[in-house]
């Protein structure tokens, strides 16, 4: 059962939040839908947004709001700016509404899933060997304060005829435990020999106010 369930989805209730934050009626909501993805395949195409995790999307009476989380803050601001005035003007352009860009700092970008997740596959792209990459990634991210580590490779792994999946472990990665704040994230390498899928789950310690509730 928990290797079914998306960490992130499982855990809602508890310690996530969701990455779009609006309201709609039954009407709306297939329009509004489709117009994030458009809004979030636009951005994640963008140069200056490759070190973004993740983009939240709020809605307030025909406003919209993006909120890039992002590793390089100064690539997606740019000189003066520059950069996220031609995004709103472009993403205005898209939507036909009035956009507003926020962008938010990773301070520790090896706790964060999707940022761990492109840096791995960025690496497979450029042929390095991957049990190099798998156990320098969870170094670092256990050396950044993780609980614990899980990162997993599916594909034509090191150019091999037949697919396989190798996946490293180190540290608690609790399945089903609530209160545990598990950050989770895919990537892709495209390589020549095909495309190879990429999994990072990071712990990041159980979540104190839920601790304090239930008595831990």
């Amino acid at each position: 059962m928990g290797q079914k369930t998306s960490p992130v989805g499982f855990r809602l209730v508890r310690n996530k939040k969701w990455k779009s934050v609006w309201f709609a009626n039954k009407q709306e909501y297939g329009n509004l839908l489709g117009e994030d993805n458009l809004i979030r395949n636009f951005l994640m195409g963008k140069s200056c947004c490759q070190g973004a995790s993740q983009l939240v999307i709020k809605r307030m009476s025909g406003k919209v709001e993006v909120t890039i989380h992002t590793a390089r803050p100064g690539m997606v601001i740019g000189k003066k700016g520059a950069e996220i005035d031609i995004l709103k003007n472009d993403l205005s352009k898209l939507t036909g509404k009035e956009i507003w860009i926020e962008v938010e700092e990773i301070k520790r970008p090896d706790l964060d899933a999707k940022l761990v997740a492109d840096g791995i596959a960025k690496q497979l792209e450029r042929r390095v060997p991957f049990r190099r990459i798998l156990k320098k990634a969870m170094q670092a991210s256990m050396d950044a304060g993780a609980a614990g580590i899980k990162v997993q490779i599916s594909g034509r792994v090191g150019g091999a005829e037949i697919a396989r999946t190798e996946w490293y472990k180190e540290g608690r990665i609790p399945l089903h435990t609530l209160r545990a704040d598990i950050d989770y994230a895919h990537g892709r390498a495209e390589t020549t020999y095909g495309s190879i899928g990429v999994k990072v789950w990071i712990n990041m310690g159980d979540d104190n106010a839920t601790k304090a509730a239930v008595g831990g």
